[in-house]
């Protein structure tokens, strides 16, 4: 049983809230025992696990969980590795808001499958926010960084105006820009069709997670 707060591995915790931390030792911490379960799900094994009661003293592990209420379990593992599912992928552009990016793979794991690739200025899909937006689906879905070189033809660019409703053609690569900007001309101009979600009048814009989870759900409707 851990009974100081010194101890290495709740240092390292404190530490993987930190996102160049993260970086550089290639772990992350997953809080609560529906994500730790889900990484068991899928074949991820954790470098360690720490479960109040039993390995560490709670007032140990709420002080260094990121939850307010303090965790019962927290898990440190890799990153994972895993294969990507057959689907398109899925490519985001500056998605700056954590909770944003993990709805996301959560969304894609569910309707889709695929890959992810997350372009400039998206924020890390293993900070703690979103770990737990993801709902487990960090530890399931193909996760890389890169750029809109080479991406599977077609290409459909989500964009607020200027596009056309849903429509039943292939998509090799649904691109989704930020929250406030969107679809920048550039990567517009790059999409063979480009997407336009009709809203009731009245109504300026969706929620980029909202957003991309309408469209992820037309494109599986339409898959074969």
């Amino acid at each position: 049983m851990i009974t100081s707060r010194d101890n290495e591995k709740l240092k390292l915790i404190r530490k993987l809230a930190d996102r160049k931390h993260r970086r550089r030792e290639g772990l992350f911490a997953a809080e609560g025992e529906d994500l730790v379960e889900a990484a068991a799900a899928a074949g991820v094994e954790a470098e360690f696990v720490l479960r109040a009661g039993e390995d560490v003293e709670q007032d140990l592990l709420d002080a260094v969980s990121t939850l307010g209420s303090g965790s019962r379990v927290i898990g440190v593992y890799r990153r994972p590795r895993p294969a990507a599912a057959p689907g398109p992928v899925l490519y985001l552009h500056e998605v700056g808001d954590p909770g944003n990016v993990g709805t996301i793979v959560r969304s894609a794991d569910a309707l889709v499958g695929g890959s992810i690739l997350l372009g400039p200025g998206c924020a890390d899909p293993y900070g703690p926010k979103a770990v737990r937006a993801s709902m487990g689906s960090i530890f399931r879905m193909a996760i890389e960084q890169g750029g809109p070189d080479g991406l599977p033809q077609p290409v459909v660019g989500l964009v607020a105006r200027g596009g056309t409703p849903f429509d039943d053609e292939p998509v090799g690569t649904l691109m989704v820009g930020s929250e406030r900007a969107g679809l920048p001309d550039d990567l517009a101009q790059r999409c063979d069709r480009l997407w336009t979600i009709p809203l009731r009048e009245g109504v300026e814009s969706l929620n980029v997670a909202a957003a991309a989870a309408l469209a992820l759900g037309r494109i599986s409707s339409a898959a074969p």
